[in-house]
């Protein structure tokens, strides 16, 4: 059976916070995910009108009930969004949800008097699906050096940079590899199954600390795993992780964020708004991947970057493939997407250096790469069956065994490769302004590359090793 990712990652997730119900959209398609019978609104008059609203039309439903329409807690928080339930999620299937639908339908006309939107789905931020990363680990021997390979540039307490990831955890090994000797935060809750075997995404956001590490020595690294569970949480709670993930240690100069979803619109993330608010505020240069859907439609938060206040404080990262001639076949691009860094088959810190730990690979390669290239793309290079691409399990799954180091690729990965480089361009120049290095940066030292037939700055650190792409044929 070919791979079917999104409806793979679905049931995952789903596994993961089986508390909430969650449907596929926008209705009868699957580019994101949602919490069931429920929408969020703004805090506050905003919410009892949207209430009000709401209630009023399903009045004239004969299929829904008054009671339905109930706020579902918390009722507020510092992101500033309530949830209000409008149906029971136990109700339908997971391809639609008629009573969010109905609720969206209902506030369009007040919507468009007031010149801003007013209710919105509760989106499913990740790491996972078509979002980040692009594919699963390939394990990396030890004899093989990182990819981009470590700066030469001493680590300077005095003057380093501090970088925040908000991404999974810490793997617990991390502290044998010595790229990782300035880096702390957040331990991964759960690494490895009751088998031993190693829990899909575990090691993301090592990954990731790695990267910026081997482009940016001189930084104090902070991991927050906030992303701990399946590297998934609702929008209406991912407000509040920000914060609580800032709050934590305050503003760093770099915030490298490695997750986010679409939603169909052009104006942001409803449960983001309080926050991106206040990030205008610092001096913070919010670094965000772009996604790895393939597509030109926005990706929150990265793509606030195009939206008009948000220009300096937020850098948008799509990712280029092997070569970095050109873009990676899964990354998304358009405009909002501010520059491309290498994203493919990058090899950074991961977990088993202390021993060996066994990985199951979850998805099968596919026979040609489902976004039309024909290079040997991570669609289909290197091969490999999942466990969860064949209802009938007539193939047992592929099962490698990790030893510190590994290979990966994402737009999640070429984030933390542009987020480094905005931290080595501050140390180098002495500036102490990280929007002013992204700018200094974006005007001095990007060249460029082609994505979709356009040419867009790129970002190549000067460690990184380009590899030459395989040409296949299709189906090969």
């Amino acid at each position: 059976m070919a791979p079917q990712r999104f409806h793979e990652q679905f049931d995952q997730i789903q596994r993961a916070m089986p508390e909430v119900p969650l449907a596929m959209g926008p209705d009868d398609s699957a580019e994101f995910m949602y919490e069931k019978g429920v929408v969020l609104v703004r805090d506050g008059e905003e919410a009892r009108f949207v209430e009000d609203t709401v209630r009023a039309h399903f009045t004239a439903a004969p299929d829904l009930d008054q009671d339905q329409i109930r706020r579902a807690g918390p009722e507020t928080n510092r992101s500033g969004v309530t949830r209000i339930r409008v149906g029971d999620p136990g109700e339908g299937h997971r391809g639609a949800d008629r009573a969010v639908a109905q609720a969206l339908r209902s506030v369009r006309e007040h919507e468009a008097r007031a010149g801003h939107r007013m209710v919105a789905r509760n989106h499913v931020v990740h790491i996972a699906v078509n979002a980040c990363p692009g594919d699963e680990p390939v394990p990396v021997p030890l004899s093989e050096p990182p990819n981009p390979a470590a700066a030469d540039t001493p680590y300077d307490p005095e003057t380093a940079v501090g970088v925040l990831v908000i991404d999974t955890g810490l793997t617990h090994d991390y502290r044998s590899c010595a790229l990782l000797a300035h880096t702390d935060g957040d331990a991964q809750l759960k690494e490895c199954d009751d088998q031993g075997v190693l829990h899909q995404y575990v090691g993301h956001g090592t990954f990731i600390a790695g990267l910026v590490a081997a482009v940016a020595p001189s930084t104090d690294i902070t991991v927050r795993g906030s992303l701990n569970d399946a590297g998934a949480v609702l929008e209406s709670e991912f407000g509040e992780k920000l914060f609580e993930a800032v709050d934590a240690g305050g503003w760093p100069d770099v915030l490298s964020l490695s997750a986010g979803t679409s939603n169909g619109r052009t104006d942001g993330l409803l449960g983001v708004e309080n926050f991106m608010r206040e990030l205008r505020g610092q001096r913070t240069l919010l670094v965000a991947a772009a996604g790895n859907n393939g597509s030109a439609t926005p990706f929150w938060p990265a793509a606030y970057a195009d939206l008009p206040g948000w220009e300096d404080s937020v850098l948008s990262v799509g990712a280029l493939r092997s070569d970095g001639e050109f873009g990676a076949c899964f990354t998304n691009h358009g405009p909002w997407v501010k520059v491309y860094a290498p994203g493919e088959r990058l090899t950074s810190v991961l977990t088993g250096f202390e021993s060996p730990v066994p990985y199951v690979y979850q998805h099968s390669t596919y026979e040609a790469c489902r976004y039309g290239f024909t290079y040997g793309c991570t669609c289909r290079h290197p091969r490999h069956f999942g466990v969860l691409s064949d209802e009938n399990a007539s193939a047992k799954p592929d099962q490698v065994m990790f030893e510190g180091y590994a290979q990966w690729s994402g737009t999640s990965f070429a984030t933390p490769v542009a987020a480094g480089l905005v931290a080595a361009h501050m140390t180098a120049h002495k500036e102490t302004d990280p929007r002013a290095a992204r700018r200094q940066l974006l005007a001095a030292g990007a060249g460029f590359a082609e994505v979709r037939g356009a040419q867009v700055p790129a970002l190549r650190p000067p460690t990184w090793r380009p590899v030459p792409v395989m040409r296949l044929a299709p189906g090969l």
